[in-house]
């Protein structure tokens, strides 16, 4: 159905079992997953957050100069964009690292259209770095990236969480997951499926997301063809 996605994953998808840092074996389950998407001939797009390694928001409120913690949480989501990289071509799946931040040595500037050209060729593109700049999250970026290269939907997987509900359901029984939103009930309703601003950009773009549980098998897969999962803002 879908023939470019942006996949955003949160930094926590990369831990699996442990407390923090980076799971191998739950990588490359991933990183199988995006393969098979791959495949089917579909350009993908990643960003991954960095909250399994560093979450610059909870520094900053422990008093922590804000900037310099965003920053630390740039670095990161680099950290676990190599990990992703690892993964992906240990399975004959070619990447490129396009970071938001100056880093040569491991990863290339992001430019856009050396993006969407990696992208034309095959390349699965892991966008790193944030938007470079510090107070937007990776929610922003995930985003702002879908929009510059044209993707067709935002793919949201969450870590252990079905779809968007009315109430936290890890702490409520009675929450009720929604099967389709449009952005202004998002907004409106403050659902928390993403932060405000990039809530914002995908109404202003008209970009659809589709909000689903990662950790069930072929997810992805599914969500790429358009199947019935999770929650689609639209």
């Amino acid at each position: 159905m879908y023939k470019r996605v942006l996949l955003k994953m949160s930094g926590e998808a990369l831990k699996g079992e442990s407390s923090f840092g980076i799971e191998p074996q739950t990588v490359k389950k991933i990183a199988q997953q995006v393969k098979e998407i791959h495949d089917l001939g579909v350009e993908v797009g990643i960003v991954v957050g960095g909250g399994n390694i560093w979450r610059g928001k909870t520094a900053s409120e422990l008093g922590m100069d804000r900037a310099q913690a965003d920053y630390m949480g740039m670095l990161a989501t680099v950290m676990n964009g190599l990990a992703v990289q690892d993964a992906l071509e240990s399975i004959d799946v070619p990447t490129r690292v396009l970071s938001a931040l100056s880093i040569s040595e491991v990863a290339e500037p992001y430019i856009r259209r050396r993006a969407i050209r990696h992208l034309e060729k095959g390349r699965v593109c892991i966008f790193v770095g944030g938007i470079g700049s510090p107070y937007f999250s990776t929610d922003t970026a995930s985003v702002l990236r879908a929009t510059e290269i044209g993707a067709d939907v935002v793919l949201m997987a969450k870590n252990g969480v079905e779809g968007v509900y009315n109430k936290d359901p890890r702490k409520f029984e009675d929450a009720i997951m929604y099967d389709e939103l449009t952005h202004h009930e998002v907004l409106a309703n403050n659902l928390q499926v993403m932060d405000s601003t990039a809530a914002s950009l995908c109404k202003d773009n008209g970009l659809s997301i589709i909000v689903f549980n990662m950790n069930e098998e072929d997810n992805i897969v599914k969500a790429v063809k358009g199947e019935k999962i999770g929650t689609i803002i639209k």
